[in-house]
């Protein structure tokens, strides 16, 4: 078992800085990389066992990376977790939430490694994550729940669950998570942190990836303060010196000046939209949720931004038939991957139930069902252009009702039926098929339906940690509310971002644990 050595630097102080002050404290002699390595272990040697935030202890690879730092980076010596998906960091295994690949081990570094590398920052280990980062909780059967750190009996969300119980236990003050239908953002809104989705073609997933999930899935952190995250944007996507790299799918026009430079800038007079209406009309958005986002459009207004309510511009189906049979030939993708890592075809037990019914769902479509609804992506598209002619930003909640408590999600016994089913089957036609696996698609996706338009179009969008719940069994629970903006357009979320954290700090709301 590998153990803590000396901490000299109390937690105390510790949680009082975020990652941009604690580089600072490390170029001014103040601490050393050492010393702040040995108190994020410290941490999470301390509260880990209650939380399972990191699924692969890899404290001395840390100890060794803390000696090896390039002189100059912008956050050198600072300690920082990697979520256990997609991206690989050599010498070190990547399990993706799955028994199958628990034997893996990456033999090189991805792009977004080296670059967070070269940025001096001192990785550790790796966090929890759900199978293959399918579901918007993490409890795999392979590492067991990520606890919340607000509310133990509590989900801190997903996909990157364990990255936000991290930070907002005050393990990091910054981890790596991705985002293909609101992975950082969900984890932000349950676990009281800032979640920023970038656009399309900011991140590179490269160079093992050109794109997932049809362009849906993205990657940057999430942080305790907008600064934090601002700054990482720089180092992970180049800043002003963007380019992309070398085969990449998409590109994007760079910034006009560093992402950083935004935090502190005035927004001026925003035009923004909002709605708290649901999209579906098996879904009930909780009063709560409610709440949050009607503070939060009089805390804009009272800044001198204009807020309208408007309803949803866009139809259920998006979601639930066009987002949903992206999901389900990703899903069998991605197994098809992991049959040629092992070497053969891959087996009911490599993988969790409903990882393996939704490869065999897909088997009941066609190509020209996948590359129909596909296309139906332009409708939300436009629709969402159509809106930002009129409005900066759109404003709703995060999510429709608090974070839940775990294993709200785990399959009944009729769901088990179904989709063992769908297994004996060999698929069914979702589009044409049967009133309980339409109704299991709304009840999977309802609960998402708000952050998985962003993934679609390839909008920045960001969740906010405004509100904490003081209301019945959510009470004490954060309740995070989210913008989209323009494609490209990260520098006005940045800069109303910075502004809300002045007016209504949160770095201090630590979970007690």
């Amino acid at each position: 078992m590998q153990t803590s050595r000396s901490q000299t630097l109390p937690f105390e102080e510790y949680v009082k800085y975020d990652a941009t002050a604690l580089a600072e404290l490390v170029r001014a002699g103040e601490v050393s990389p050492e010393e702040l390595l040995e108190t994020a272990i410290a941490r999470a040697e301390a509260v880990n066992p209650q939380l399972n935030a990191i699924v692969t202890p890899l404290y001395d690879k840390g100890r060794t990376m803390a000696n090896q730092l390039p002189e100059a980076g912008p956050f050198r010596g600072v300690p920082f977790l990697l979520k256990d998906l997609e991206f690989e960091w050599a010498g070190t295994p990547l399990k993706s939430g799955c028994n199958g690949y628990k034997a893996y081990v990456s033999t090189t570094d991805s792009e977004l490694i080296k670059r967070l590398k070269a940025a001096g920052l001192v990785f550790f280990g790796k966090t929890n994550t759900p199978e293959f980062g399918l579901t918007p909780y993490t409890e795999s059967n392979l590492y067991g729940p990520a606890r919340n750190p607000w509310k133990t009996t509590h989900s801190p969300g997903g996909s990157s669950g364990g990255s936000a119980v991290a930070v907002a236990s005050g393990i990091v003050p910054a981890a790596t998570a991705s985002d293909g239908g609101g992975s950082i953002r969900i984890p932000a809104s349950c676990c009281g942190l800032f979640g920023l989705k970038p656009s399309r073609g900011r991140i590179t997933l490269g160079p093992r990836y050109g794109e997932l999930w049809n362009g849906a899935v993205t990657a940057h952190a999430l942080t305790r303060s907008v600064r934090d995250s601002a700054r990482l944007l720089d180092v992970v996507a180049g800043g002003p010196a963007y380019r992309p790299l070398a085969g990449d799918p998409y590109g994007i026009a760079p910034p006009v000046r560093p992402f950083a430079d935004e935090v502190s800038r005035e927004p001026g007079t925003l035009r923004i939209a909002f709605s708290t209406q649901a999209l579906m009309p098996s879904q009930i958005i909780d009063p709560v949720c409610i709440k949050a986002v009607q503070e939060t459009v009089h805390l804009l207004e009272s800044l001198g931004h204009t807020v309208e309510e408007v309803p949803l511009p866009y139809e259920k189906t998006l979601v639930t038939q066009a987002f949903f049979l992206n999901v389900l030939s990703e899903t069998a993708a991605t197994l098809r991957e992991l049959g040629t890592y092992l070497g053969r075809p891959v087996r009911r037990d490599d993988v969790e139930l409903n990882t393996w019914a939704q490869a065999r769902l897909a088997e009941g479509f066609s190509a020209a069902d996948a590359a129909y609804q596909k296309r139906r992506w332009n409708t939300l598209n436009r629709s969402m252009g159509h809106l930002h002619e009129t409005y900066d930003l759109f404003l709703t909640p995060t999510l429709p009702r608090p974070p839940i408590a775990i294993g709200t999600f785990q399959n009944t016994a009729s769901e088990k039926r179904l989709l063992k089913l769908v297994d004996s089957l060999g698929g069914l036609k979702y589009m044409n098929g049967t009133k309980t696996v339409n109704d299991l698609a709304e009840r999977s996706l309802g609960y998402i339906s708000f952050a998985v338009i962003a993934n679609m179009t390839g909008q920045p969008s960001m969740s906010v940690p405004l509100y904490w719940s003081d209301e019945g069994t959510s009470a004490g629970l954060p309740i995070g509310v989210m913008f989209a903006a323009r494609q490209g357009d990260e520098a006005t979320l940045l800069r109303l971002a910075g502004q809300l954290e002045q007016e209504r700090p949160w770095f201090n709301k630590m979970a007690v644990v």
